[in-house]
């Protein structure tokens, strides 16, 4: 998680504008009502989180530092001076959470591994006792007859390769291939699927433009080529799978969102355009068609950094076949006719997250019609709610069941539209360290007391548990 602010993906980094202020999700009615929706039998039905947001343990058993142990201590960086050091304490109670994802009914959990825990500096042999952790993770989901999906990088790179260069050393992007290689030999065939690199335009946007992300910097001119080599590891990462030999698969997690004209002038047409190729073609068209869109390729320049950086043979490496794509759907985009950004629809508490339910069957549907039939899962969708812990220990958030709701009757059109939907995760499983905003935002089903890590599930836990147990709405 998640997709961080909607900001241009144009080199500027300009937030997105817009007239009004509604940040009520529980605008909708009859939440809960029943819409005779069926999904596909065998449908994964899940729920997501990443290492960083939910482990803890931050210096237990050779983890190492990476840059958001880094980010997240410096003054000034996360809201209340937050970090990651407990979050949810996920690292010591992992048995009690996998029985909770087991009490949901979830058939699928979507988590990362992190790489500090694996490689404390970002090479040389793996950590045995980060290793053992992930196994006993997916031991206990597979006791549970939960399907384990892993992504390999969820933004915490080991500091020691950031002290190197990080991601605008290309050299990042083999020490990955290298990791990567350490993780499938030691989990090999218990993880049917991976994922490689989470929302690399995050990284871009959030970590590179605005700064409000771990590394912090604020150089247009490098985010791209970092965009380069977070592709590149990408698919180093799929012909390292691929060399083991293993029946698992593989794909990349990207954050799509739809870009819209605000009307119908050529002007906001060409913007709209430009804007989605930074938002999406970018990360899309090189795993796919095996080249970058030329029309952010002309906008960056022939002497940028990125452009510069493409070697022979990367995008060969770039484009190697995947298995799925992992979609994650949050807001839409509507851009201007001088390439600016309006807000047409209400907003979370996330002030960057637009509730637009159709865009979810846009952005699957626009996939599948641009691309081919490639098996698609979604693996982050939802919203932070204000949750409270009532005096009677329950937490009621109905604005997350509308919202997931019409999310999934969206999905459901999509399905029955030809989209090739395997599965769905919910962001988030549990409360956690929502970066930059620290703990101030509650993304998930089940409610975390921080001062004593108490689990307690939410309405929209007790709604999901039965929309898996009808494999429909």
């Amino acid at each position: 998680m998640t997709a961080g602010d909607a900001t241009p993906a144009r080199r500027t980094g300009d937030p997105a504008t817009g007239p009004g202020d509604d940040t009520d999700p529980e605008r909708h009615t009859d939440a809960e009502g029943t819409l005779g929706l069926h999904f596909p039998e065998n449908f994964g039905w899940g729920a997501a989180t990443s290492a960083y947001q939910i482990e803890g343990a931050a210096k237990e058993d050779g983890r190492g530092e990476s840059i958001w142990d880094t980010f997240s201590r410096t003054p000034g960086r996360t809201r209340g001076g937050d970090n990651g050091d407990v979050a949810a304490d996920h690292y010591h109670r992992y048995l009690a959470d996998l029985d909770l994802m087991r009490d949901l009914g979830l058939r699928s959990y979507r988590f990362s591994i992190s790489w500090p825990r694996i490689q404390a500096d970002g090479r040389g042999a793996p950590n045995q006792r980060g290793l053992d952790f992930y196994r006993r993770l997916v031991d206990g989901l597979h006791d549970r007859g939960i399907a384990p999906m892993a992504t390999l990088y969820h933004w915490d790179l080991p500091q020691a390769l950031q002290d190197a260069g990080g991601w605008e050393n290309r050299d990042t992007a083999h020490r990955f291939a290298e990791y990567a290689d350490a993780v499938f030999n030691a989990l090999g065939t218990a993880v049917p699927t991976w994922l490689t690199v989470n929302e690399p335009k995050t990284v871009v946007q959030n970590g590179y433009l605005i700064g409000h992300h771990a590394p912090g910097h604020q150089d247009p001119d490098a985010a791209y080529l970092v965009a380069h080599h977070l592709m590149l590891a990408h698919g180093l990462a799929v012909q390292a799978l691929r060399a083991t030999g293993d029946d698992t698969r593989i794909g990349p997690a990207l954050n799509l969102h739809p870009c819209y004209p605000v009307d119908d002038s050529p002007a906001a047409t060409a913007a709209a355009r430009l804007y989605d190729g930074y938002e999406n073609r970018l990360y899309l068209d090189p795993v796919f068609t095996g080249s970058y869109p030329a029309d952010v390729l002309a906008d960056l320049g022939p002497g940028s950094r990125m452009v510069q950086g493409i070697r022979d043979g990367d995008l060969k490496i770039i484009s190697a076949p995947v298995d799925l794509l992992a979609v994650q759907y949050y807001t839409p985009i509507y851009v201007t006719g001088t390439g600016g950004t309006e807000r047409r629809w209400p907003t979370s508490e996330a002030s960057w997250q637009q509730i637009y339910p159709d865009g979810m069957y846009d952005i699957l549907t626009r996939v599948t019609r641009d691309y081919g039939p490639v098996p698609i899962t979604v693996t982050e969708n939802g919203l932070p709610t204000p949750d409270t812990l009532s005096d009677a220990g329950t937490v009621d958030d109905t604005g997350r069941i509308a919202f997931l709701r019409d999310h999934l009757a969206a999905a459901h059109r999509a399905v029955a539209s030809g989209v090739p939907l395997e599965s769905y995760h919910v962001w988030s499983l549990m409360d956690n360290f929502e970066w930059e905003v620290g703990y101030d935002q509650r993304w998930g089903l089940i409610y975390v007391d921080y001062p004593t890590q108490r689990r307690v599930l939410k309405s929209s836990a007790h709604w999901y548990r039965r929309v898996i147990a009808a494999n429909g709405l």
